[in-house]
């Protein structure tokens, strides 16, 4: 699926660009991805393009695995360490620029299978030697599914977060003070609630709001849908190391076909058809527990940079300075325990 998202980047991605909303508000951009792969290219210059083109003030970032750059020899359970490095070796391309280099992956989360138990405690030190102080945390995508349509081969590993060599591997975080991305389908929330409560003192972050599904057979069922996840949703909220990241509705496997249209929803579309999702989450965990992610390149088959900002935006505005302050900035900069400066822009 990924392969296809990325054929799409070039038709939607770039045809609409919207004038900043609130210029001046200071985003963390808390996650995004850099790959090169024969179905597509998004590297470090793409991302400056896109955060540039749309104006907005994105004063740091946190990069998120997706099993790029990996080392193609050595041991097998060593080789996303690769994925860190590489990141930090395009970070360091920017040297020549001090005001810029922080900026760009002040947080990196990586890859490392906790499958592999005690043993997954040496890749989580090499990753955290190989990201010079940027190393924040590890995901591990667990996207299961037994529909075809909706199931991602690579991911596709079913009950990953009941798994107790998983859960061996997971207790090695709170040791290393590292986080943990969750990336599932809204079917699994249950699974990640139970992981939870069983380790109340590891942050866990919910990527991509949870995984909200319309294809296969979620496909015209939005309302039951909804009404499903909101009750997962509400019970993540009774778990205080839990946090929300709100975003990755503009994926194909979301339901909303806006990767289809030969010309892109804009922000005023996007935020009336988001804001259902978006209001629950703060509703539920509060504004501090929530942050935005752009998602990009993945979500660039649906929308541009400069759109889903906007978006943003609208469906806040009525919030207070401190609640949006948390949303696009200070949540995720705390979560992932950021501490670059705030007072310029990303590109700037």
């Amino acid at each position: 699926m990924e392969m296809n998202r990325a054929r799409e980047e070039g038709k939607a991605g770039r045809q609409v660009q919207e004038e900043p909303l609130e210029p001046d508000l200071p985003i963390c951009d808390a996650h995004y991805h850099f790959w090169e792969r024969p179905s597509g290219r998004y590297m470090l210059e793409d991302f400056l393009g896109d955060v540039a083109g749309a104006g907005h003030h994105v004063v740091q970032t946190v990069y998120s695995e997706c099993r790029s750059m990996y080392r193609t020899s050595g041991i097998e359970e060593m080789r996303p360490v690769g994925e860190t490095e590489g990141v930090c070796s395009i970070v360091e391309q920017l040297s020549s620029n001090s005001q810029l280099q922080p900026k760009v992956a002040s947080g990196i989360v990586g890859y490392a299978d906790l499958r592999l138990g005690a043993r997954a405690e040496p890749v989580l030190e090499a990753h955290l030697a190989a990201g010079k102080g940027r190393f924040r945390g590890i995901r591990n995508v667990s996207t299961w599914h037994n529909n075809p349509e909706v199931a991602l081969p690579a991911h596709n590993t079913k009950s990953l977060l009941a798994d107790s060599a998983f859960r061996r591997g997971f207790a090695l975080l709170k040791k290393f003070d590292l986080s943990f991305d969750a990336c599932l389908f809204f079917p699994q929330l249950p699974e990640l609630l139970d992981l939870a409560r069983a380790f109340p003192e590891t942050p866990i972050i919910l990527d991509h709001a949870g995984g909200i599904l319309g294809i296969g057979p979620y496909a015209g069922k939005s309302d039951e849908v909804l009404r499903a996840w909101k009750k997962e949703i509400e019970g993540l909220a009774s778990c205080p190391n839990v946090f929300v990241k709100f975003g990755g509705l503009g994926q194909p496997n979301a339901g909303f076909g806006w990767h289809k249209r030969p010309i892109p929803p804009d922000s005023i579309e996007i935020s009336e058809a988001i804001a259902p999702y978006l209001s629950w989450c703060i509703e539920q965990f509060g504004a501090h527990r929530c942050m935005f992610e752009s998602n990009f390149p993945v979500d660039r088959v649906s929308y541009s940079y400069s759109t889903i900002w906007n978006a943003f935006k609208l469906v806040t505005e009525h919030f207070s300075p401190s609640e949006r302050s948390a949303l696009f900035h200070d949540t995720a900069t705390e979560v992932y325990q950021l501490s670059a400066p705030r007072d310029q822009s990303l590109g700037a």
